[in-house]
């Protein structure tokens, strides 16, 4: 009898998996029919968020995050550079977002993935717009020096929200940086210094590492707009399935800093307000996940 039961268990569950391949739209149409999502979330309910600085030991900077199955690492290194004449007293900062072939089976390896550039300039406008970043603290001595930062992310596997869990791995690892000690030499060039390099031999430009100090912080949620039910932080194969997207950006004060509408019909203002307010509900989920990882490096440190 045992036996026959997980049998017919067995078939029950190839049934329904067999139905949800086929019949996508369907299957998740039934879902939603009772407010609830495949895998067994609210409509409104965003997945587990982690966040764990220092991830990467080579960079001044660095995050390692996961939005359920989402993962990014981020990485900023700086580098000494002449400033331009038009800002002699400011830095720069380069993002590039990356997409391996490990990370979807839908990037084939030797062709970029079309959503990279996009995703890439997402972020560099989000984190310039909102002013987290000032660059001005980016000078090191006005018309001569400056930092350049190089903030890579790669996408390690993607499974939605590909920039919500982006651009959180990205001011997390801007949260995490140190700025090098950096001297300059006998002939005017200017150049970074170990920490425990020299302390007697050079003339420091900065006296001590430092962190920089973060502005209005971005945080960003995803929607899934399907008749204009809202399914917040999609999944990726919610977003196979269904067209229209809406992407808000609210700072850590509550004002909006952009708004993203992808693909789809037009959603109604009722659906677009809705939006807006599980945008800023989450923005404060995302400040408690990264104060909390700020404690707990700062507690590994003294350890």
């Amino acid at each position: 009898m045992a036996t026959a039961a997980a049998a017919s268990g067995l078939a029950g569950e190839m049934e329904v998996e067999a139905y949800r391949r086929l019949f996508p739209l369907a299957f998740l149409e039934r879902h939603l029919g009772q407010s609830i999502r495949p895998d067994a979330r609210r409509l409104s309910q965003v997945r587990e968020t982690t966040v764990a600085l220092g991830a990467v030991s080579t960079a001044h900077g660095s995050a390692l995050v996961r939005l359920g199955d989402t993962t990014m690492i981020a990485a900023v290194k700086l580098e000494v550079m002449s400033p331009t004449a038009e800002s002699p007293d400011e830095g720069s900062v380069v993002v590039e977002f990356h997409m391996p072939p490990i990370c979807s089976p839908l990037v084939r390896p030797g062709r970029p993935a079309d959503a990279a550039p996009v995703i890439s300039k997402a972020l560099e406008d989000v984190l310039m717009s909102s002013g987290m970043l000032n660059l001005k603290e980016l000078c090191l001595i006005s018309g001569k020096a400056s930092w350049l930062a190089y903030l890579d992310i790669y996408c390690l596997n993607a499974d939605g929200s590909l920039f919500d869990a982006a651009l959180i791995s990205a001011v997390a690892a801007f949260t995490h940086l140190e700025t090098p000690l950096v001297s300059v030499g006998d002939d005017g060039r200017v150049f970074t210094v170990g920490g425990n390099e020299g302390k007697t031999k050079f003339e420091f430009v900065n006296r001590e590492k430092r962190k920089l100090t973060l502005g209005d912080i971005p945080f960003s949620l995803t929607c899934a707009l399907h008749k204009d039910i809202i399914l917040a932080d999609p999944t990726s194969e919610e977003e196979s399935i269904i067209e229209t997207y809406v992407t808000v950006v609210v700072d850590s004060s509550d004002r909006i800093v952009s708004i993203q509408k992808l693909g789809g019909s037009v959603a109604s203002m009722e659906a677009i307000k809705g939006c807006i307010s599980l945008a800023k509900e989450r923005r404060h989920q995302l400040r408690d996940v990264l104060t909390n990882s700020v404690e707990a490096m700062e507690v590994d440190q003294t350890e």
